[in-house]
């Protein structure tokens, strides 16, 4: 892809901002400041991340010390979003973890993708961050679900059902339900939408051919991690969420 001048980067973008901060101000849809700090959050994140990655790439020793962190960040943004507390930290984490090997392992160990840090850090970020979604949806709506549907937990406690098989129902329900997104993208990729990283590759140079290539290995890479993940969340958190008082009304997700 040829190099193109910052200016006309900038050009670019302020014209798109310009165009967002008029739509908004015609149709007088109080969000322009929250859509201002989007852009600006943005900026500076990805500026950081990048300036990050590029260290990466050149010291490959720092890629494990990068994907823990990565890591560590979904994991206890799933913990927030899930909102029942810090003790659920170990198994989301654990969830996430195994989610994310389970796209990661077989990729790198076929050969579809060469090892290196490269290929590795983005295709491990995209299966992390997929991880981290699925265990925020299935745990949240396990979370929702049994609140709403207590009395039949208790019922079939009182039958001598164990926590987790009181739940079973519930938890099956929310991995279904976490899997929607996922399974949408992989449906419409090249019929609705053209994914991110196909479009990025089309953009870097590869042919049509090799980025719909790499695309499916990401699209099932992912697939393959959030179930994973939204199973293992379920299984994990059922005996703790089946075994106790669910989570007053008042309480929620956050972040």
């Amino acid at each position: 892809m040829t190099v193109v001048p910052a200016w006309r980067i900038a050009l670019a973008l302020a014209v798109l901002v310009g165009i967002v901060l008029a739509v908004l101000t015609v149709a007088r849809v109080r969000v322009r400041r929250d859509a201002l700090v989007a852009v600006g959050r943005a900026a500076v994140q990805l500026t950081l991340v990048a300036l990050v990655i590029a260290w990466v790439f050149e010291h490959p020793g720092g890629v494990v010390v990068y994907l823990l962190l990565m890591l560590g960040a979904a994991s206890w943004t799933a913990v927030r979003r899930i909102g029942l507390g810090r003790g659920t930290w170990p198994p989301v984490a654990l969830a996430i973890v195994l989610g994310a090997l389970a796209a990661v392992v077989p990729v790198l160990a076929s050969g579809a993708l060469p090892f290196q840090a490269q290929t590795v850090v983005p295709f491990s970020g995209q299966v992390i961050g997929g991880a981290m979604t699925a265990v925020s949806l299935s745990g949240g709506r396990l979370r929702d679900d049994l609140r709403a549907e207590w009395d039949q937990v208790e019922a079939w406690l009182s039958l001598g059902a164990t926590p987790r098989q009181a739940v079973a129902g519930q938890a099956r329900r929310a991995v279904a339900r976490s899997l929607v997104p996922a399974l949408d993208q992989t449906r419409s990729a090249g019929l609705v939408t053209l994914p991110g990283a196909f479009v990025g590759l089309l953009l870097g140079g590869l042919s049509p051919a090799g980025a719909a290539q790499v695309q499916l290995l990401v699209l099932v890479g992912l697939l393959a991690a959030e179930s994973v993940a939204a199973v293992v969340t379920v299984q994990l958190l059922a005996h703790r969420l089946g075994s106790r008082t669910p989570v007053p009304p008042g309480q929620g997700a956050s972040g």
